[in-house]
């Protein structure tokens, strides 16, 4: 390790401090305002649960849960010790989010722990086999033929146990993955196990490796059982999409944890506003088009617009230099040339293409468009559905000024801040469709229309996630209101609502996209037209105080009273009464 002088750590370290109650803007000295009074805290708060997750790695062990469960316990100790009344606004925003995030992880153990106690009595043989793991770590060393012996009794355990499956009552949904994700960890933990001392321990090595196959196939095939006999049958309405509605009062805690102050309901209206603004706008782009009020006839043009098959690439390119040439001219955000410089592209593959059918981006952007292994059907849909004009409305929402710059101003300003949401993350970068279009991006009615089936598209995910969510809609019906209310080609609706209910993302993830830029556009409201801040000023501050709800960026760029027992009360749309 090279030796550093302390003179210089002392310089760096003033350096580095914080100035209470300056507000960032375009032009300010980047290396300042990188700090608070929660910083060190929330460095080490990380670093200690990367430790802990690499040491105690088998999910959904009591012993797992126990060690995290104190580690919060801990730290939401040391927090409320820090003097909040006397922190500047950077550091009240870091306590609260803090404080809320170690809330969340400490509810999530206790629901862990619920969850897990209903089903062990489906792994009896958890202990045993968590008990290998506990013992490999240090290095202790074992007899090959009894570990052997151990492993061939956990095989008629295992069979045994599936075999009584079919006698139980069906378990939730909730409480069937619960089971199978802990009995991935037992796999986890034997795999651990084998791997440590097959090859290097002999005899471990003559008597182990047939037996630990067998019991892992045993695991798997037990895996997939819980699933087939606990289950209960499930409810296809013909779309093959099977997911988890979580119901109202489940939306309302999560959409105070993401400080959206609105009721389901009330969003559900916000959407219905939203969609009508588009729907008229698209009218107007329908008629400057010659198809009158016959606005899927237009749509369908621009569908057709679609380039030929090997040219996408070389069209992505184009729209993505005309949009930031765009955004240079009017000098709306700060554009560094390493993040110019460094984003690439990359192919979908055919499989990943039916949850996503259109390109997505960050600093790689995957495109989307048909392989020589797509029937006829599903090679037009692609293509119709990644048409100029509706990439013409993403490309900058995937690279700049949306996802790309994103991830790249998130690694070099305020890094220690992980308050991950997408109602910023997927805001943000909807909110920039909203810019543009204000700034006549758009240069014909075909760019119009483009633009306008992925505003309603944002709109129509509102409206059909969280009908799904509160029990009224069947994912069927979902996939049919994106193709008869937006236009959506019935397989890139399938993706969508696949995408949304099985494709791991969380149930507010859609919803985000919409009410996250309007969030955005609220504060450029506030900030960018009272002439507070030019619009270069107000991107490039949002962008250098990293990934938070969108309420604390406000409280930070317009210094909000902030007290200790926050919660949220920002009524950002105006629309609503």
């Amino acid at each position: 390790m090279r030796h550093i002088p302390i003179k210089i750590l002392l310089i760096t370290s003033l350096f580095f401090q914080i100035q209470p109650g300056k507000a960032q803007q375009s032009g300010d000295n980047p290396l300042l305002l990188q700090s608070s009074e929660v910083h060190n805290l929330m460095i080490q708060l990380e670093a200690d649960r990367g430790s802990l997750g690499r040491f105690y790695f088998v999910r959904n062990s009591p012993e797992r849960r126990e060690r995290f469960r104190k580690l919060y316990r801990d730290y939401s100790q040391k927090i409320q010790d820090l003097n909040f009344d006397k922190m500047s606004q950077d550091g009240k925003v870091d306590y609260i989010l803090v404080k809320r995030n170690l809330d969340n992880e400490l509810r999530l153990l206790d629901i862990e722990e619920s969850e897990y106690n209903q089903i062990k009595k489906f792994i009896p043989f958890a202990d045993t086999i968590y008990a290998f793991e506990a013992n490999r770590r240090r290095g202790h060393s074992v007899d090959g033929s009894q570990v052997a012996s151990k492993f061939r009794q956990l095989e008629k355990e295992v069979s045994a146990t599936q075999a009584a499956l079919s006698k139980n009552q069906p378990i939730s949904l909730p409480l069937v993955r619960r089971a199978q994700e802990s009995v991935k960890g037992l796999r986890d933990a034997l795999k651990s196990t084998y791997e440590f001392y097959n090859g290097y321990d002999p005899e471990f090595t003559w008597w182990v490796p047939s037996e630990y196959k067998i019991l892992d196939s045993l695991l798997n095939n037990y895996s997939t059982a819980i699933k087939e006999k606990l289950a209960g049958p499930q409810k296809d309405d013909g779309s093959g999409i099977v997911g988890t509605p979580i119901g109202r009062e489940e939306l309302i805690r999560q959409l105070q944890f993401e400080m959206i102050p609105y009721t389901p309901e009330e969003i559900v209206e916000i959407a219905n506003k939203e969609f009508a603004w588009c729907d008229a706008q698209m009218l107007v782009a329908s008629k400057e088009m010659g198809f009158g009020d016959k606005w899927k006839d237009a749509l369908e043009k621009v569908k057709n617009s679609y380039v030929p098959e090997g040219k996408q690439p070389e069209m992505i390119l184009a729209l993505y230099n005309e949009s930031v040439d765009f955004i240079k001219k009017h000098d709306l955000v700060t554009v560094p040339p390493l993040a110019e410089e460094t984003w690439r592209m990359s192919m979908m593959s055919p499989e990943r293409q039916l949850v996503s059918p259109f390109f997505l981006g960050g600093e790689e952007l995957l495109i989307s468009y048909p392989t020589n292994a797509m029937d006829f059907d599903a090679r037009m849909m692609s293509m119709r559905g990644n048409n100029p004009h509706f990439s013409r409305a993403t490309v900058h929402h995937e690279l700049i000024a949306g996802h790309h710059l994103q991830g790249f101003m998130n690694d070099r300003y305020k890094a220690y801040r992980n308050f991950w949401t997408p109602f910023w993350t997927e805001g943000w970068s909807l909110y920039w469709e909203f810019i543009l279009w204000d700034l006549n991006f758009p240069q014909s009615p075909e760019d119009k229309v483009g633009m306008l089936f992925w505003r309603m598209h944002r709109c129509a995910r509102i409206i059909f996630s969280l009908n799904y969510h509160l029990g009224k809609w069947t994912p069927q019906q979902c996939i049919d209101f994106l193709v008869d209310r937006v236009g959506h080609e019935r397989a890139n609706a399938e993706g969508e609502v696949r995408r949304s209910f099985t494709g791991g993302y969380g149930p507010l993830y859609q919803i985000a996209y919409m009410l996250g830029g309007q969030q955005f556009y609220a504060l450029k409201k506030e900030l960018v037209d009272s002439g507070k801040m030019s619009y270069k000023q107000f991107h490039d501050a949002v962008l250098r105080e990293n990934n938070m709800p969108v309420e604390m960026v406000r409280a930070l760029l317009t210094n909000q009273d902030l007290k200790k027992d926050f919660t949220t009360k920002w009524r950002f749309y105006s629309g609503l009464k």
